[in-house]
């Protein structure tokens, strides 16, 4: 399972045009990765609206962001062409993203979990917000400050 001060798990990833994408090609500043429970999930939508609402936040922290959702290739590439995000969509090679990092299904294996995860440079995470109902999945002002404190530890060296 996926926790805070350790490494994360380097989950095989694709972006929607089917090129891999790995966590570590992504670190810079860090990564930030929002799990969504599916790309039909009215709640993990508007995270996603948030989330790109404020792509300009993260980006000025050196922070990139990725979008993992466990659908099929074709609806998480229709998905994302609608949406027209600022930053790449992934979904799992093989499984789904989801299960590369230990984000199980709960309630007997009904529901997908959401979440946000904040990786650092050396690719430990170092904030970590897993919810089974999809309005905890996401907070922008949490994320901000885990991203401030982040930026205040590499600075303070």
């Amino acid at each position: 399972m996926i926790e805070v001060g350790r490494p994360v798990p380097e989950p095989r990833l694709t972006d929607t045009t089917g090129a891999e994408v790995r966590l570590s090609d992504h670190r810079g500043g860090g990564v930030l990765v929002y799990f969504m429970r599916h790309t039909g999930c009215p709640m993990c939508n508007l995270h996603v609206k948030h989330l790109a609402a404020h792509a300009a936040d993260y980006a000025a922290h050196g922070v990139a962001v990725l979008v993992a959702v466990p659908d099929e290739p074709d609806t998480a590439s229709r998905w994302a062409a609608a949406k027209k995000l600022p930053f790449p969509v992934v979904i799992g090679a093989g499984s789904t993203p989801h299960a590369g990092v230990g984000l199980a299904r709960t309630v007997f294996g009904s529901m997908q979990r959401s979440g946000t995860v904040l990786v650092d440079h050396a690719g430990v995470v170092r904030y970590l917000r897993i919810a089974t109902m999809p309005t905890g999945g996401y907070s922008h002002r949490a994320v901000m400050r885990a991203i401030e404190d982040l930026h205040r530890a590499r600075t303070d060296r």
